[in-house]
Order: structure tokens, then sequence, then C-alpha cells
């Protein structure tokens, strides 16, 4: 097994996409389109970034499992995830797991199912993908309710329903032996989330985080990479849960005073977050779900 870096696409076509799903840009120096690296200590552990989604995959003495496609707007995603993976083993394709039911990271997984992979997600998440029928997006063949544990060549994958937070489907997944958890777009790496608040459960998902935190683990690849691609720690998580409480309580006192969805949206400042990556660019989709909550009820 070996470390790739594929570059497909100039920086700039990076940069683009990801300021326009609301996450920060990979630092300017030629990031290419598609990346697959070893995660460091692990003997089969890696990530997969195309544009700004990323998935992770883990290869055993008898077969990968992947997770999410990460194919959306991107027909051919799935086709260069495989083959990426194929650069690193020839074993063959056993799982393919969702982190929840979005598009943007699990659409295009038509060339694992062809490869023989059983897909796995939460049980909402296939009730939610039956009903939006996308034609780009492979039904589940298994669900799971609060909890499972795949096995798979001497490796254990823990997936964890934690309840309502980022969707209403999110698994949790953790690698005990590695401990490293795969959570996607709950918890930003270092930086303001966006886009993603809008259909987000703000009481729920603190809950959920707390549980995060209470689980055995050290490193977190997330859904969208960290500033440099760097992966995520406990100060990270704990420092998005204090960053969501901050910004609720802002809000609150605000909205209770009449002043949402304006002039809070366009005019409220974080001071304490000012330096985060897409801070102004994010805050106005954070204060709009607060907004919502404390305006609204919603």
């Amino acid at each position: 097994m070996r470390r790739i870096s594929l570059t497909i696409l100039a920086c700039t076509a990076f940069t683009a996409v990801a300021m326009s799903q609301g996450q920060a840009p990979a630092p300017a120096a030629q990031a290419p389109q598609i990346e697959t690296r070893k995660v460091e200590g692990t003997d089969g552990v890696y990530t997969f970034r195309n544009q700004n989604s990323q998935a992770m995959f883990i290869v055993t003495s008898d077969g990968v499992i992947v997770t999410d496609p990460v194919g959306y707007g991107r027909p051919t995603g799935g086709e260069q995830y495989l083959a990426e993976i194929r650069k690193v083993t020839n074993q063959p394709i056993r799982y393919v797991v969702y982190s929840h039911h979005h598009f943007d990271h699990i659409a295009g997984g038509r060339a694992f199912k062809e490869a023989g992979a059983r897909f796995v997600a939460h049980e909402t998440a296939k009730e939610r993908l039956v009903a939006l029928n996308d034609p780009h997006t492979v039904l589940p063949d298994e669900t799971v309710g609060r909890r499972r544990t795949i096995r798979l060549g001497g490796t254990e994958l823990e997936l964890t329903h934690v309840g309502l937070n980022h969707s209403d489907s999110t698994l949790v997944m953790r690698l005990p032996k590695e401990r490293i958890v795969f959570v996607v777009d709950l918890l930003a790496v270092g930086q303001i989330p966006g886009r993603g608040m809008i259909d987000f459960y703000p009481f729920q998902a603190e809950e959920s985080i707390k549980q995060i935190l209470a689980m055995d683990w050290e490193r977190l690849i997330p859904g969208h990479p960290g500033v440099n691609g760097r992966l995520g720690t406990k100060k990270d998580a704990q420092d998005q849960l204090v960053f969501l409480q901050d910004a609720s309580a802002a809000v609150k006192a605000e909205a209770q005073q009449g002043r949402c969805w304006e002039p809070v949206e366009s005019t409220l400042k974080l001071p304490k977050y000012a330096s985060w990556p897409n801070y102004e660019a994010n805050l106005p989709f954070v204060l709009r779900r607060y907004c919502a909550l404390w305006g609204r009820g919603t």
C-alpha cells in the first residue's frame, strides 16, 4: 500500500466548488481535485477527497469498507473513487456505508454496486432515499437502527446513530483500534459551518456532540477537510460545541428584542470567532438557523 496524490484539475476549480459549498477551500498551493492519503499510524485507513467532500475507506485482509461515494455533481465521482482504491489494493469492495442521506456525500455509488458492495445506511436514510428516488444514488441494502458493528478482516467499524443533529440519519463511524471517528457535516474542523445549517437540529446537535466527545477516540476525519487537510481532535469537537452554544445565546438575546431575521443576520457579529476560516461568509447561515429557532420557534 502506498500514499497516492493524483492531480486532475487546477486548484482554482477546487477553490470555486469549496466556496460554493460554504466550506473552507484548501490552501492555495496547488490543491488537486482528487487526493487519497493513508492516515498516519494506521495499517489500512485512508481518506479520499474529491474537491471539498471527503470520505474514508478501510483496507482489510478480507476486503474493503468504503464510506460516502461523494459523487454529487460529479457523474464519475464513484468511478474515480473506486479507481483510487484500486491503486491501493485489489481486495473486493465488501461494504459502502452512508454517513447520512444528503446527496453531496452519497450520490454516485453505482460503480461500487457493480463491484459487488453491499450498501449500509441508517434506517431513516433509506426512508428518505426511497422517497427522493434520486437516479444517481444507490438505495441501501441494509439498515442500522441505533447501533451496529461491521467486522471484516480483523477490523471493527462501529456505526452509531446519536440522534438528530446535522440530519435525522447521521451515522457516527468509529474505528476502536485506531481510535478514529468519521463524522460528516456535524463537526467542522476549526472553521465556521455553512450551508449545512439549513436543516440543522440545534438542541439535539449539542447532545449529539456531547455523545461523540464521550466516545474513545483521538482523531476525527471530517466530511469536509480541515484547513491544510488536517484531521480533527477532541478539542476541535469541543470548540465547535462551544461555538454553537455561543451563537445560540447571542441570537436568542436579539430575537427576544424582535431583531430576527433582520437586522441579526446582516449585522450580528461574534468577535471571539473572527479568526476562524469562513467567518464572514458562513456566519449568516448560522445566524439564520438560530433566528429560526429563537425568532420563530422552529
